[in-house]
């Protein structure tokens, strides 16, 4: 008989599933749609289109590793399947870094040359960067293949198995560096990205409220939502971090609760943040109220 905490997992794992596949692509049909209309789109409707459209691959792969924790599925190490993983998660990791580069830039105040000159370019570069990343992650994670595939086999494969005996070789000093390099430099970018918007939003909150005077500051609820949204952000981008880092440290064993736990939380980070995403903008959020009339409307 299967423990209550298993079949709660696996009930959780389906709804982030069901809902992550369906807010991107949401997303993606949206914006989507408003290409073919109007054969262009904005810079942030093209990253939010990217983005959704890599998170759907990650959802996909986060269900099967839900379903293989849970012993439902076996596990089949294939090489060539770790690449596509790989790229996925790369993609997806530095999409969301630039998107959290582009809200800093377009929201944030910060009196400094460099920033000024970035506020002004940002919806420029933002193509090229996206170009760029989708090129570097392929060629990365194709040059990287055979050492993250060894860090995998020692991970995953001790993770995955109750008695793990397969001996793998051990990864060059060199190799595991620019790995650790490339694993942490988008985390870096985003966080110094993330705090820059947290304190400048922080600090015209707290100017509205000391210059309010008897009611509330009409604008005031527009900063705190967008703080609220920024912080939500910044907590989902670091828990598939610590996922990553208490997966490959294997301090846990398969079907342990914490470890399920671990897997829900960085499942969830697809899903929640898209629904946040949706809500946050005003063209999807106005989308999204029209689809959900048009149900009743049908019902």
């Amino acid at each position: 008989m299967l423990q209550l905490y298993i079949i709660a997992h696996l009930i959780f794992s389906v709804i982030q599933f069901l809902v992550g596949v369906l807010a991107n692509g949401f997303i993606v049909v949206v914006n989507g749609t408003d290409l073919i209309r109007q054969r262009k789109m904005v810079p942030l409707d093209l990253l939010l289109c990217c983005l959704a459209t890599s998170r759907i691959g990650l959802q996909m792969v986060t269900i099967y590793f839900n379903l293989v924790a849970l012993s439902l599925i076996e596990f089949s190490p294939v090489p060539g399947n770790f690449i596509i993983f790989m790229y996925v998660h790369a993609s997806e990791i530095w999409l969301a870094t630039w998107l959290s580069v582009f809200y800093c830039a377009k929201i944030a105040t910060i009196a400094h040359p460099l920033f000024f000159w970035l506020k002004l370019r940002i919806s420029k570069l933002m193509p090229w960067l996206i170009c760029g990343t989708l090129i570097y992650t392929f060629l990365t994670s194709v040059f990287h293949r055979k050492h993250a595939w060894i860090i995998s086999q020692k991970s995953w494969l001790g993770f995955f198995s109750q008695n793990a005996t397969t001996q793998v070789e051990d990864v060059p000093v060199l190799q595991f560096a620019l790995l650790v390099i490339e694993f942490i430099m988008p985390l870096l970018i985003f966080l110094i990205s993330a705090l820059l918007l947290v304190f400048s939003l922080g600090r015209h909150t707290q100017q509205m409220r000391s210059t309010a005077t008897g009611t509330r500051h009409p604008g005031m609820s527009v900063y705190i939502s967008a703080l609220l949204s920024i912080l939500s952000f910044l907590v989902l981008y670091l828990s598939q971090y610590m996922m990553a880092a208490l997966v490959l440290s294997q301090i846990f064993k398969i079907r342990n609760f914490i470890a399920l736990f671990c897997i829900l939380l960085f499942s969830s980070y697809p899903s929640v943040h898209s629904v946040i995403l949706i809500l946050g903008n005003s063209k999807l959020k106005q989308n999204a109220k029209k689809f959900l009339l048009h149900s009743k409307c049908c019902q």
